[in-house]
């Protein structure tokens, strides 16, 4: 018996290696394909050797990275996820609700430093939560969040960068609204299984994590022209079916609407302050083998992204993975959501690209592809977008974050 079941192993995995060839040659792999995939670590050399040629071919040798400003618009939020250190209540000595001078001086010193992207990074409505936050908004003017959102993009781009916008989820309206003042806009998908949003689950407290809403908020997205970023979220007690399931979503959402220009493979951390502060940690294959996975599910022009600062010893693993993005690096402010986690000095990202083969080179927070796309980009937005993209085509060995 324990023959049979050594041969039907091998018989499995020799099936495997079959389906790595359908990506290759343009056929989809099925789902339980990619679920099988992402179960072999005895295919790991195979899967990631697989997932970087198809990153060659429709990449080519050169990785990005986008030089950016993070402004922590507000960390108050609704939301009580069980992993996130980055939400505060209104009484928690570290909430901060920025203020417009403190965005517009941010915004010029990270100019003077390359900057490039403002990311607006922020909490989930707490305006519905909380009366002592529906005040500050009045003193400063506005009524929701997203309103005070889109002059905080305002002051940026008077302060020469180019907004994206993650502030959870947002209406069709808010977004119509949003895409004035920005080039792209985010929002996590995470997962789209709704068992964990059940109680004892990561997301029991967090309604705005629900999957449907979110889903919906990347199709009307989609239905507005907006270039979109989105991703999944790895270590939050997820099956390696319910990440397939995801990307598969994404997938699909994307063929619909051609808006998805990336998809974030981010890891969970553990830290001493959280409910999960004991929960395991994806390890490196695991996440290198979800990332080749993403590379093989996803069309071809969806680029796909991993933190830097999350795996700090494994950029060449992720490399061979088929990663063709290292998302946004700051020489000025730290990552708020894991900040535990500091940039890589982007010269060293940059040696280290050079030792796998390629070139390390600055982007902006919008794709080429979606400028010159009918309707992706806010005309007031093209000529600011048009000298943002020469000087990071010209940027003569990208900016120097700190460490």
């Amino acid at each position: 018996m324990p023959e049979l079941a050594s041969g039907g192993a091998v018989a499995a995995r020799d099936a495997l290696r079959e389906a790595l060839l359908k990506p290759l040659a343009g056929e989809e792999l099925s789902r339980d394909e990619a679920v099988a995939l992402l179960a072999t670590p005895a295919l790991t050399t195979a899967l990631l050797a697989t997932a970087s040629a198809l990153r060659d071919r429709a990449w080519g040798r050169t990785v990005t990275f986008s030089p950016k400003v993070f402004l922590p618009v507000t960390n108050l939020c609704r939301d009580r996820c069980t992993y996130c250190t980055f939400r505060k209540d209104p009484d928690d000595p570290d909430a901060w609700t920025m203020t417009p001078d403190e965005i517009a001086a941010w915004s010029a010193r990270g100019r003077t430093l390359g900057c490039k992207e403002a990311l607006m990074c922020l909490g989930d409505k707490p305006e519905v939560a909380f009366p002592a936050y529906r005040a500050t908004l009045a003193g400063l003017g506005h009524r929701t969040t997203a309103e005070y959102v889109y002059h905080a993009c305002a002051i940026a781009l008077d302060g020469g960068l180019l907004p994206h916008t993650n502030a959870g989820l947002l209406s069709r309206d808010e977004m119509a609204r949003l895409k004035e003042v920005n080039v792209s806009l985010g929002l996590m998908l995470e997962n789209v299984s709704p068992r964990l949003r059940a109680r004892g689950q990561v997301h029991q407290w967090a309604p705005d994590k629900e999957p449907a809403l979110r889903l919906r908020m990347l199709r009307e997205a989609g239905e507005l022209r907006i270039p979109f970023t989105t991703g999944l979220l790895l270590g939050i007690g997820e099956t390696l079916a319910e990440r397939v399931d995801t990307l598969l979503a994404i997938r699909d959402l994307h063929r619909a609407y051609g808006h998805v220009q990336e998809v974030i493979v981010q890891n969970f951390r553990a830290k001493p302050t959280i409910p999960r502060a004991d929960a395991s940690e994806p390890a490196p294959e695991d996440i290198a083998r979800t990332v080749a996975v993403a590379r093989l599910i996803l069309d071809a022009d969806v680029s796909v992204q991993a933190p830097p600062n999350l795996s700090p010893a494994d950029h060449t693993l992720l490399l061979a993975a088929g990663l063709n993005d290292w998302g946004g690096i700051s020489p000025l402010t730290p990552d708020y959501v894991n900040p535990e986690a500091p940039w890589p000095h982007v010269a060293t990202l940059a040696a280290t690209c050079r030792a796998a083969g390629y070139t390390l080179a600055e982007r902006l927070a919008i794709y080429p592809a979606y400028v010159d796309r009918p309707g992706f980009l806010a005309p007031a937005l093209r000529a600011r977008v048009a000298a943002l993209g020469e000087e990071a085509r010209t940027a003569p060995g990208g900016v120097e974050a700190s460490a």
